[in-house]
């Protein structure tokens, strides 16, 4: 009993959480949706879907894409719902494992170009950018590079995870809340790319 009325209070208090962070993002303009939450072993918050990882609550989720602050609101009333970014609609995010993640970020720092970067607890990097352009073939090419543009979502902190909590690595106030082009965010990908040989092959000569 004690156990459980201790999981209500997290829950409860994760839920406040979730709503003023979903409300100060809407009110600048951040496309924000309600996901299904983890609950024991499984995704809950939408009847009728399994999935492996956070979805829309609402199955007419496109249609809600842009609502206004009053109303998001009223959607994180009940529920600790993971909160999610729709991209395709002003922002799209690029989707990279930790070691790419680690070295474009280095990169950005060291041109003075800090962009917001999301992290998961399945190890997962999330680059913020503006809607618009393709992944170039290089990085396409990649198995460790997805874009997520287009009818498309990703979770945004502080979204609960079967095993951790979405976090910032970088966040948008560090950044002055400027969205970088997806572009700026492909090049330092690219570079990290690069380095990243590049120290294998002097390792390789050096052993």
């Amino acid at each position: 009993m004690l156990g459980s009325d201790r999981s209500d209070n997290w829950r409860r208090a994760f839920r406040v959480e979730l709503r003023a962070e979903a409300i100060g993002l809407a009110f600048r303009g951040w496309p924000v949706l309600p996901g299904t939450y983890p609950v024991g072993g499984h995704w809950a918050g939408r009847d009728g879907v399994e999935d492996t990882g956070p979805v829309p609550v609402h199955a007419d989720w496109r249609d809600r894409v842009g609502t206004r602050a009053e109303q998001v609101a009223t959607w994180w009333t009940g529920h600790p719902y993971t909160l999610l970014l729709a991209t395709g609609a002003g922002y799209d995010a690029i989707e990279v494992g930790d070691d790419l993640g680690r070295g474009a970020a280095r990169v950005l720092r060291s041109v003075g170009l800090p962009v917001p970067i999301i992290a998961t607890p399945e190890h997962r990097w999330f680059f913020l950018t503006r809607s618009g352009d393709e992944l170039v073939a290089d990085l396409a090419a990649n198995a460790d590079v997805v874009h997520h543009g287009e009818g498309g979502w990703i979770s945004l902190p502080p979204s609960p995870f079967q095993h951790g909590v979405v976090h910032w690595r970088v966040k948008p106030e560090v950044c002055g809340w400027q969205i970088p082009s997806s572009r700026v965010v492909q090049d330092a990908l690219l570079d990290a790319i690069q380095e990243s040989a590049g120290a294998r092959t002097r390792q390789l000569v050096a052993g």
